[in-house]
């Protein structure tokens, strides 16, 4: 149901368990955290394929790797941090490098981890993942594109990094809405700017869509749930139509869904752009929706900044 809150977490780990009973080849694997990613009913139902590490990210993915030599198709969710940050050279040499087909999920991504503060956030993952060279990076901004990119990742036949939050977050779309990888959702036609939102902040833009229609603004509105490969067609399309794009990302200015898009723009399409993430800090930690207004994501604080955007202010 549109607008309902559902468990982002509770809702991939019912996914994995739903494409599990078709295919068994998927297998799970944890560091420590399986109830907390929402594995407890594919652990019930599936306990010869799902396996508890304990907290060694590191050889978890090197464990994962040497799986999918033997046609399985591993499933590793844990912090998002933990499989990322901590967990990089593992990521880039035993699956990026070796071109495993290997699923790492990050989960409680963002500031989504909000009371832990900055060991616990997630917002440079994007940023170091997506230089490994063939490594799909996939951020899904509602539980019904959250199940459909499990699906559509279990599927695609090569290494994945799919980030999710923590909050309940609302659904946004139909169960029938198209979902593929690498390409991004048009959510409204506009014409003065378009808007391009990602992840767990995607229903902020979304609301921010309709404060600026309200005020008189025509917003292309797009949802980037896949980073890389980037729907270079339709990023280049909605650079045409408005000549200005605004991104909106739970994750640093620098290296995120708004740099791919500028790198893309830059050799193809110059247009103005602004990048409304986090800059250059440690992000505090507290409330999640109060962080999210200290770091301007809140819908108001988007459409005003749209709006100083198109006011060349």
């Amino acid at each position: 149901m549109i607008n309902e809150l559902k468990d982002p977490r509770m809702t991939f780990g019912a996914a994995v368990t739903e494409v599990a009973a078709t295919n068994n080849n998927v297998i799970v694997l944890s560091a420590d955290s399986s109830s907390g990613s929402g594995m407890g009913e594919f652990k019930k139902r599936y306990p010869d394929r799902h396996f508890e590490f304990g907290i060694m990210e590191q050889g978890v993915t090197g464990f994962a790797s040497g799986l999918a030599t033997t046609g399985k198709i591993p499933v590793f969710a844990a912090i998002a941090p933990f499989v990322t940050a901590r967990n990089f050279e593992m990521f880039r040499n035993d699956l990026g490098y070796m071109n495993q087909n290997v699923k790492i999920v990050g989960r409680s991504a963002g500031l989504t981890y909000d009371q832990l503060g900055s060991t616990h956030h997630s917002i440079d993952d994007v940023a170091i993942i997506r230089t490994i060279p063939g490594v799909t990076v996939i951020n899904p901004g509602d539980p019904v594109t959250i199940r459909k990119a499990v699906h559509a990742m279990i599927r695609h036949v090569g290494p994945c990094y799919m980030k999710i939050g923590n909050p309940p977050m609302p659904v946004l779309y139909d169960e029938d809405i198209e979902f593929k990888l690498g390409k991004g959702i048009v959510i409204q036609e506009g014409h003065d700017v378009t808007l391009i939102g990602t992840g767990t902040v995607l229903s902020k833009a979304v609301a921010a869509a309709r404060l600026l229609e309200e005020a008189g603004v025509s917003v292309f509105l797009i949802d980037m749930h896949t980073v890389k490969p980037l729907d270079r067609d339709l990023v280049l399309a909605a650079a045409k139509r408005t000549g200005k794009i605004v991104t909106v990302e739970e994750h640093y200015v620098a290296g995120g869904l708004g740099s791919a898009i500028a790198e893309l723009t830059s050799r193809e399409y110059p247009v103005r752009m602004k990048m409304i993430g986090l800059e250059d800090c440690y992000a505090s930690n507290g409330p999640y929706e109060e962080l999210l207004e200290k770091y301007g994501f809140q819908p108001v604080q988007i459409r005003d900044t749209v709006i100083k955007f198109l006011n060349n202010k």
